[in-house]
This record gives structure tokens, sequence and C-alpha cells, in this order.
């Protein structure tokens, strides 16, 4: 009888322990808007991977990404703070990486979900795109790398996917070359043409040695042009395993499913102990690529080619979830790192981008479109299926989420904006625990969101553009509502 009961206590312990540790699958999705998927109300693009998680789980109708761009949404995804805070937010136009010589990226201080769940014991894994910097001082150093931000595993694009990575799909820099090269060589052609009719009139003679240094002054700009066009994608557009360059540069050819399959062999050498997998897509970010099942195929372009490619990805993870009998205690989280990029156009005049529904505006900026996101969070037998919550939420609040069930206190040595999803998604909690909800565009505050506790609807989003003036009028609504000390810290 003692020897049934220890045996008893032995199970239950063991039980209470693997659920304690739960797996985690997040999968993030590049551009992708919240009228993309069916179970958000698409009716013409195929999303059946996608609907069929949203059927068994929860579908957040208000969730909201940190930023409206990839590399601070990112940041604020994997830290659970406001870009701004850990400076992962630019004071320029630009507000992503661009180089792979950059020298910025998420600061080694910070400490991401990863990091938290490697000390608890997990198998940490990111696949896909990575988007939050390389090196600080040297190419050797990798203090931005994931391996050293808590990813035990790195496979993937350590920058993003780009036009010019993609041969004959333009380029992200047209603009630039019109200024710095084109514009230029327009007045040195127009100087040059000056030049030879006042000379060929007698008017002025200019010496030959200032004919010959617009000429070269001419040809450095087209070699500087060239040399930017022959070198950006051997440079920028490559694959990493781990801290090995593995393919440079990378190749479109069936990359969705070679990371797929990476992640599905992952997720079979870890199925006897605890994992993190964050399988982060290139889809739907362009240069848009799908393989040869997949192209043209859909009703939307190569946009619909690229997203139904993911979809059948997220289907091949929760495939090999079940198959590995792990779906009952693994927490798959889906999403997008911001709305759908509606200006997308190609060189040949084809329209690119997602649908953000009904919601106005897109990527870069924090109209609805940019910022509110899909969300659907799927755990059998502890999130009930079919669960639909329209309560302001955040990607930030994935990194309390998943520390507090991986069993890991969080930092108490700085900010964590983001809340804890579980008590709402197991019905414990009826609100959302944020009140206010700052949306930023680059380092600057452009609206902030009040959901005010006494209330049963939130106050839509005040949008005050423009520099400064804008924020000044936006310090001054802060103000009205109640709100003070909103800072940087």
């Amino acid at each position: 009888m003692m020897t049934l009961l220890l045996l008893l206590l032995f199970l239950c312990e063991a039980q209470s322990r693997v659920a304690s540790k739960p797996n985690f699958v997040l999968l993030m999705a590049d551009d992708f808007g919240i009228g993309d998927p069916g179970c958000y109300g698409n009716k013409t693009l195929r999303t059946p991977n996608i609907d069929r998680l949203a059927r068994g789980g929860a579908k957040l109708t208000q969730h909201l990404a940190a930023s409206p761009l990839c590399t601070p949404s990112r940041a604020a995804f994997m830290t659970g703070r406001y870009p701004v805070r850990s400076g992962v937010a630019s004071q320029s136009q630009v507000g992503v990486f661009l180089f792979s010589a950059s020298s910025g990226g998420l600061p080694p201080s910070e400490i991401t979900f990863a990091k938290l769940l490697k000390d608890q014991g997990y198998s940490t894994a990111l696949i896909g795109k990575w988007h939050l910097g390389i090196s600080c001082h040297d190419r050797g150093d990798f203090c931005h790398h994931p391996t050293s931000h808590g990813f035990d595993y790195f496979h993937g694009l350590p920058l993003t996917n780009l036009r010019d990575c993609k041969p004959g799909e333009g380029s992200v820099f047209t603009r630039a070359f019109r200024l710095l090269v084109f514009v230029p060589l327009q007045l040195i052609a127009v100087a040059l043409l000056t030049l030879a009719m006042l000379k060929w009139l007698r008017l002025c003679q200019a010496p030959p040695c200032v004919f010959l240094f617009l000429f070269l002054l001419a040809a450095l700009l087209l070699g500087l042009l060239l040399g930017f066009l022959h070198y950006f994608r051997p440079l920028n557009c490559f694959l990493m395993r781990n801290r090995d360059v593995t393919q440079q540069p990378m190749s479109y050819d069936n990359l969705t499913q070679r990371l797929t399959a990476d992640a599905a062999r992952f997720l079979r050498r870890n199925a006897e102990t605890p994992f993190l997998l964050v399988l982060s897509y290139l889809h739907v970010h362009t240069a848009h690529f799908s393989s040869k099942d997949f192209a043209g195929k859909s009703q939307h372009g190569s946009y619909g080619d690229a997203a139904e490619e993911m979809d059948w990805s997220v289907g091949q993870i929760l495939d090999v979830l079940d198959e590995l009998k792990l779906a009952n205690n693994t927490l798959v989280y889906f999403s997008s790192d911001q709305g759908a990029h509606v200006e997308e156009v190609t060189v040949k005049g084809e329209v690119q981008g997602g649908s953000n529904g009904i919601y106005k505006g897109g990527k870069a900026n924090n109209w609805e479109g940019g910022i509110r996101v899909p969300g659907i969070f799927r755990w059998p037998g502890v999130i009930r299926a079919g669960l639909e919550i329209d309560e302001p939420t955040s990607n930030m609040d994935i990194f309390p989420t998943v520390a507090k069930l991986a069993g890991s206190p969080l930092p108490q040595d700085r900010v964590i904006d983001g809340r804890d999803l579980m008590p709402l998604l197991q019905g414990r909690a009826q609100r959302s625990e944020h009140e206010f909800l700052f949306h930023y565009c680059n380092f600057y505050l452009n609206a902030v969101r009040w959901h005010p506790p006494n209330m049963t609807k939130q106050l839509t989003p005040v949008f005050l553009p423009g520099e400064p003036h804008g924020q000044r009028r936006l310090a001054d609504h802060i103000q009205c509502i109640g709100l003070e000390g909103v800072g940087h810290n």
C-alpha cells in the first residue's frame, strides 16, 4: 500500500512538473495584415491552418504591435518593453536595420524571454528572420546575434527580406539613388553642356581640367552605384546557422520548406525536454517568393501565394506537434510584427500589400491598420477552443506570459510593459490589465490608447501627426486625461 501511494505521489509530481513546464511555439509573420486570415473575415485568401489554430484556441481582436516597423516591434516582442526603453527606436526616418554592417541592435543588457527560458532548462531556437542586429564593434563579436540573446540555435536571415535581395524586384533605395546619384549626374550633365556651349560660342574658355574633373566625378558616381548594386545582395542577403554563414547570397528556392523542415527537426530533437521555438517567417515581406507548389495558385497574386505558403508551414508545425503528442502541453501563438504594407507596389505596378480589413493605414504608420494584428493562442485543455477576446492586448504581453508559465521570475531591475495574458485567456479576468498603451513612430510618441477601468469601452487612439507641434499637442492631451510623467525610461 505504501509502495502504491509513493508511486501515485511520484506520478502526480511528474505530471505537475510537466504541466508547469509547457512548451512554446511562437509563430511570427512579417507584414501580415489582420484582414488576411480567414478567421478574421477574409473570404478569398486560403488560410486553413491559421483558421484551424484559431478554432482550437483563442482569437484576440484587439491585439496590437508595439510598433508599426519590424525592428522596434520585434524588440518589444522579445523583451516585453517599449522599444524606446531599449534604444531600438530611431530618431530619423529610417527605423529599421538595412545593412548587416550596422553597429546597432538589441542591446546585450536587454533580457529576452529566450534568456529567461534557457535559465529554466529550456532548449531554445529561432528559425527565420531576426532583424535585431549582429555585431557591435567588429564583425566577430556577435553581441546582438540571437545566440547572444538566449537562443541555443539560430538558422535564418539575420537582417530582413528586401526587394534588393531578389534580382528583378526593384530596390528599397530608389529615393536615395535619385537624390545621391541621378540628380548630381543631371547637374553634371547640365554643367558640361553649358561649358561646352559657352566654349563653342567663344563666350567662356573653361580649362580642360574642369571638363576632366566633371567627367571623373560622373564616373565616380556611376561606379559607386554599380558597386552598391553588385555587392549589396551578397553582403546583406545571406543565411546563417548559428554564427556561420551557410548561403551567400541566399537562394529563395524552397526557402520556406527548408526553414520549416529545420523547425520540425528541432521539435523532434527536443520532444523529451521543454522547448521554445520561435519560427519567424520571411513571408509576407517583399520581395515576395513562393515555391512551385504555391506560385500562381492564389487569387491575390504573389502576395497571396506567399501567404498561403506560410499557412502551409503553420500546418506542418501543428502536424508535427500532433505526431509527437505534444499539442496538449504546448502553447502555440501566431501573430504578425505589424500590419500589412498596403503601399507596396512592384516596379511593374502590381500592388503587393495585404489587407488590414476595415482599418485605416498600414505598416510604417500608427493608424489602426499599422498596429492591429492577428493574435491567436492555442493550448488544448488550458485555453477554451473558440474563445474570442475583445480586449486591448500587445505583443509585449508574450514576454511576461511565457516567463510566468515557465516558472521564471520577471526581471526586477527594469520596467516590463507587457502583462500576463493567461487570466484573460483562461477566463479568470474579463478586462485587459493595460489601462494605457502608447504608440510610437520611431522615437516619437504618436498616440495613446486609454482603456479606463470604470468604462465598458476604450477611448479610440488620438492621432496627432507632425513634429514637433503634433507631439506637443499630444502631451497636452495626455495631461488632460490625467497621465503624467510620460518618458523614455
